[in-house]
């Protein structure tokens, strides 16, 4: 009886030096984090947003051999617009590339992390995952009472009939408010179409329920057909694909002096130096306020 003969040999003692990346026998799934609040920059977390994850993506759809990209999202939501440009980056990428996305929910994809998720082809999150919130929410805070009390006049100048429309600083306007809801409709009804488009025949939750901004337990979520499978991201992608999966996490580029390379415009951090005190307690404050209304 004989042994492997010497290529064999030699082929095998090669492949255990070669990196992961670039073995062809090793599946190769990279996995792009996509963590915190969208669009709200505060001093120590910035917020997600196309800016700060483009390179990411793009460095993940690039891989050699890649079988899937994964995303593994934990965000209670934020900005609808920087919600919907990470979306529609993803499936330019997915379709471009010809590679299937699964996405796994960490302690939450609500709202805009709910949007990011759909843009994967399946969705796969813990039984004790919070999933869903389809829906648009605003706030702001009123000073006027304040600034009175303490002797502080407001003097602004406009022109433009609503330029000044919702300033916290001035009394609340009924006819404000009702045009705020009505472009808060809007974004909403934006919200629904996509999730329907993506989700299609998958979603069996009543449509009053499904898009009303109720969240819910990954266990609820897929009952109403919100998610594809309860799970993680390791036994899911060993089970599909093997238990030799590689799973590189990729994180965006950084420069000599190890900042971040900009996607889009400037690095979060940069943005962040540029607001004022008030500004970034404020942005902590709206940031807070979203993971606290999933009890996070």
């Amino acid at each position: 009886m004989t042994g492997p003969s010497l290529p064999a040999r030699l082929r095998d003692s090669l492949r255990s030096i070669v990196p992961q990346r670039f073995r062809t026998d090793i599946p190769v799934v990279p996995v792009v984090r996509l963590t915190g609040t969208i669009g709200f920059s505060t001093p120590l977390k910035p917020g997600l947003s196309l800016a700060g994850s483009a390179r990411s993506l793009e460095r993940a759809f690039a891989y050699r051999k890649a079988k899937a990209v994964a995303l593994l999202i934990n965000s209670p939501g934020g900005s609808a617009v920087q919600s919907h440009l990470i979306y529609k980056r993803i499936r330019a990428l997915a379709e471009e590339k010809k590679l299937p996305v699964i996405a796994f929910v960490e302690d939450v994809a609500a709202s805009g992390g709910y949007m990011i998720a759909c843009a994967a082809d399946e969705i796969v999150a813990d039984g004790s995952s919070i999933v869903g919130s389809i829906g648009v929410v605003g706030g702001s805070f009123g000073f006027e009472k304040l600034i009175e009390k303490i002797g502080i006049e407001r003097r602004l100048y406009t022109s433009g009939e609503r330029k000044a429309m919702l300033d916290p600083f001035l009394p609340e306007k009924p006819e404000d408010v009702v045009r705020l809801k009505a472009l808060q409709a809007e974004i909403h009804e934006l919200f629904i179409a996509l999730v329907k488009e993506r989700r299609a025949a998958r979603l069996t939750g009543p449509e009053p329920d499904l898009f009303s901004g109720e969240f819910w337990t990954g266990r609820k979520a897929l009952e109403y057909g919100v998610i594809d499978r309860l799970g993680d991201l390791r036994a899911y992608l060993r089970e599909r694909f093997g238990d030799k999966v590689a799973t590189p996490l990729v994180a965006a580029e950084r420069g000599l002096f190890g900042r971040r390379i900009p996607g889009i415009g400037f690095p979060a951090e940069e943005v962040v130096e540029r607001l004022g005190v008030a500004e970034n307690f404020l942005s902590a404050l709206e940031a807070r306020a979203l993971w606290a209304r999933y009890g996070l």
